[in-house]
């Protein structure tokens, strides 16, 4: 009997811990996300099941696997899965959260310079037309340096951002449902402020909240009537917190200057009109995608796989 099926290849550190300690598995090895049909038809006899933030584990799939112990998701978000479901059939589900935390911040930063040098822009322009040499008022950016981040959602990975933010001379606010102790906030040099006032003062929004039924199109029509005009806005959290259809008009109207996204509401579909905007950067979803963070993140889902076929408690149980 196979113990484990992994939905998706996952890097060789988690396959060889996997192989180490003798238990039976499959992995997955299509170069697509594997299909809803495959996927039931693979889980019938397993006890763990690896999959990644790509792949959907709904409560046909679970009622599919009558012997499912734990659900190892690799990735720190865990919506794709029916947890609420899981809990009720005894069946735990994990993350692997702040092993992500510097990649994502890092790439949070990357992003937030290209936007503010518009050095995405200034790549396509020398790949296609090219330019016709220095001018004082050519391709004009905006420095850092004195702007105002507005972080919404101070986790790791938003206090990860403001660490390296803090550096470039940025100002940084942030909101959230709780105000960070004093220590902290003294550290991160950040001032906790609602919401309606980050949108206000923040010449760059970054967003770094969980997806919930709250935070669903956090950032939408009203939101954006409330930003300060020519501001920018970054998320490399949750696609839908953001309202795409409200980002458009926004950027159409030219009620914020531009954006950068590394998640989209409908992923992996992106907005062929956002494909089209100058002023808007896309990347595929790699906030974490780093050989340092996926390795660790491998590592934790298959200790977790091992720990539950030992009878024992996994680390990081999102469904309690």
């Amino acid at each position: 009997m196979t113990q484990i099926y992994i939905s998706a290849q996952i890097p060789q550190k988690g396959v060889q811990l996997l192989k180490e300690n003798g238990v039976t598995f499959e992995m997955y090895t299509g170069k697509d996300v594997i299909d809803q049909a495959t996927l039931q038809q693979k889980v019938p006899e397993v006890e763990v099941l690896i999959t990644p933030l790509s792949t959907t584990v709904d409560a046909a799939i679970i009622d599919a696997a009558p012997k499912l112990k734990l659900i190892a998701n690799f990735g720190a978000g865990f919506n794709n899965i029916a947890t609420d479901y899981a809990k009720e059939k005894g069946i735990f589900v994990t993350n692997t959260p702040f092993v992500s935390t510097d990649a994502t911040a890092e790439l949070t930063a990357g992003l937030i310079i290209s936007l503010s040098r518009r050095i995405v822009a200034g790549d396509h322009l020398m790949r296609t037309t090219g330019f016709s040499g220095w001018a004082p008022l050519f391709f004009l950016g905006h420095e850092l340096k004195d702007k105002t981040l507005g972080i919404i959602g101070m986790g790791q990975i938003g206090q990860g951002v403001a660490t390296r933010l803090k550096a470039f001379g940025m100002k940084i606010i942030y909101s959230q449902r709780h105000q960070l102790p004093k220590e902290v906030e003294e550290t991160l040099g950040a001032t906790y402020l609602t919401q309606a006032e980050v949108l206000a003062q923040a010449d760059i929004i970054s967003l770094h909240t969980p997806l919930t039924n709250g935070t669903y199109h956090l950032i939408d029509q009203t939101a954006f009537a409330q930003m300060k005009p020519g501001a920018f806005l970054v998320n490399a959290s949750r696609g839908p917190i953001v309202s795409e259809a409200d980002l458009i008009t926004a950027l159409q109207t030219e009620k914020i200057a531009g954006a950068a996204l590394d998640v989209y509401e409908f992923e992996p579909k992106v907005s062929d009109t956002l494909k089209q905007m100058p002023q808007v950067i896309l990347t595929p979803h790699i906030g974490n995608a780093t050989v340092e963070a996926r390795d660790a993140m491998a590592v934790i889902v298959a200790n977790n796989a091992l720990a539950i076929l030992q009878n024992k408690k996994p680390d990081y149980i999102v469904n309690l």
